[in-house]
């Protein structure tokens, strides 16, 4: 029997579009606090669509291994300024996809091949790329675990000191993916040097909050390298960064090799335009933005613990980011309590708290919530929707 294919695709054209539809109006009656997640602004969004979209450019504006590519030269510089200015860095790279292929392009090329490297544990709030089964794991098996105070969410300095001094790693890695006070950087960095070790930071999640100088400045407190994801609290585009003092020019040579060749060819070029608008809108208004994010997950984070539930470091404040960690344990764990909100449109994600076995990450303790995108839209108290540069474009 033939099949009709016109009619078949037909219909699932027009499945497509209907299946974007109910996303797009389930997720307008959202509450989202997915700390991976933000949203662009109208004016980003208005120049994420153009013909970049079908073009290609490897190596760098003025020496690429294509024709054709003066005009995305023309936006890529640009980028690469914003950027520089911003985080006041000798040397940015916006080449990245993604945070974790920043990480990569990092990692692969100061990472020698079976080197020792410190970093935090998963259950620590460490990122996956950190672990020995994501991108770190790729150049070393031999991956020390940060030291950790009693709260779980605080480095053990004298322990840390003495792990540096005894071990002597090629890379010290800094940031986490839960992620709610700045790391002791300076009260690290005299250590690290004498062992000859290299200070990483992965500004994924406060990228924005870095950006604005609302949490801590890693390149000025002593780390070597910085990546970051520019689509949380820093609201751009999905794609990643890297950044470095420039003092350096052998690192800087690496981490462009690393970059280009090592972790990608070309460079999903038609989020480079929404990436330099989201840039200029967090040199304009990210102070703000950071300010009233960090303010809601403060609120957020009292209101809760109000109520009765388990908020961590409650003797801390709770938080000095966009996140708060919370126990579930009492609601049946993070799987239930996140698939239970998720019922009820409330979005957020589970995750293993401090002190919890790798193996419990598909069933872990704690659940986190994060403001960036309710900030973004001002739902949440003491903010205005996030300024645009839309009537400018």
């Amino acid at each position: 029997m033939a099949v009709d294919t016109t009619t078949s695709a037909r219909d699932l054209l027009r499945r497509v579009r209907q299946t974007l539809d109910a996303n797009d109006r389930w997720r307008a009656r959202t509450l989202n606090l997915i700390a991976s997640e933000n949203v662009l602004s109208p004016a980003a969004r208005s120049v994420l669509v153009s013909d970049l979209l079908h073009r290609y450019a490897e190596g760098h504006p003025g020496g690429r291994y294509y024709e054709g590519t003066r005009f995305v030269d023309e936006i890529e510089t640009l980028a690469t300024e914003t950027m520089q200015r911003i985080f006041r860095a000798g040397w940015a790279d916006v080449r990245p996809i993604s945070g974790t292929v920043a990480n990569e392009a990092v990692f692969s090329r100061i990472v020698p091949q079976g080197a020792t490297v410190v970093a935090h544990t998963v259950a620590g709030g460490g990122h996956i790329s950190h672990a020995r089964i994501g991108s770190l794991g790729k150049r070393t098996r031999e991956i020390r675990a940060w030291p950790m105070a009693p709260d779980g969410y605080s480095i053990d300095l004298p322990a840390a000191r003495d792990l540096i001094a005894r071990e002597k790693p090629a890379l010290a890695v800094f940031g986490r993916s839960l992620f709610l006070f700045p790391e002791p950087l300076r009260d690290l960095r005299d250590v690290c040097a004498e062992a000859g070790t290299r200070l990483f930071f992965d500004a994924a999640h406060v990228l924005g909050l870095v950006a604005a100088g609302r949490f801590q400045d890693p390149l000025r407190e002593g780390v070597d390298v910085m990546c970051g994801s520019t689509h949380k609290t820093f609201f751009g585009p999905q794609r990643g960064l890297v950044l470095a003092r420039g003092d350096d020019p052998e690192l800087v040579k690496d981490l462009d090799k690393g970059v280009f060749p090592g972790s990608s060819s070309n460079h999903h070029l038609f989020s480079l335009p929404a990436l330099l608008v989201s840039a200029l809108e967090v040199e304009a208004f990210g102070g703000r933005y950071a300010d009233d994010t960090v303010a809601n997950a403060q609120a957020l984070a009292r209101a809760l613990a109000g109520r009765g539930l388990a908020v961590a470091c409650a003797e801390r404040g709770y938080t000095q980011s966009h996140q708060v960690a919370l126990d579930a344990a009492a609601f049946g764990g993070g799987k239930r309590a996140s698939a239970r909100l998720s019922a009820q449109d409330i979005i957020c994600n589970m995750n293993l708290l401090p002190g919890e076995p790798a193996r419990n990450a598909v069933d872990p303790r704690g659940i986190t919530l994060r403001p960036p995108i309710v900030t973004s839209r001002g739902w949440a108290s003491r903010t205005s929707p996030r300024p645009s540069l839309a009537p400018m474009v």
